[in-house]
């Protein structure tokens, strides 16, 4: 499955950004989905997940962030509020389809996803 992120940019402390990713060329609805995300000079981090029936945060976008996804578009989506100076960072999304997505806490870890799309860059100013 080819993977296409997009709706970063820059943003104020406190504001709000939606991202979106766009699939193309698999059976979309048989896919985890996850987001991670890259600060500069850091590891790609785990920021969220879904299923067909679970979501799945880490613990420092809980509350602020949330998935969705629309399989009749092939796109999953994350909403992101209330951001912070800490949220800028290259967010990729990736589509897991191996046989460990039936568990979604499993979906934490970069290995699980096969597919990756090219990242969108956030930048939030404090």
């Amino acid at each position: 499955v080819q993977l296409q992120a997009s709706g970063g940019g820059l943003m104020q402390a406190g504001g709000s950004l939606r991202l979106s990713c766009a699939a193309s060329g698999g059976t979309f609805s048989r896919y985890v989905m996850g987001w991670f995300r890259q600060a500069p000079g850091k590891e790609r981090d785990f920021v969220a997940a879904i299923s067909w029936s679970a979501l799945y945060y880490a613990d420092s976008v809980k509350g602020r962030f949330t998935i969705s996804r629309d399989n009749a578009k092939n796109t999953v989506y994350l909403q992101m509020n209330s951001l912070k100076s800490e949220d800028t960072a290259v967010y990729y999304c990736a589509a897991a389809s191996g046989l460990r997505r039936y568990i979604i806490a499993t979906m934490g870890n970069p290995e699980e996803y096969d597919s990756w799309g090219q990242g969108t860059l956030v930048t939030v100013s404090s």
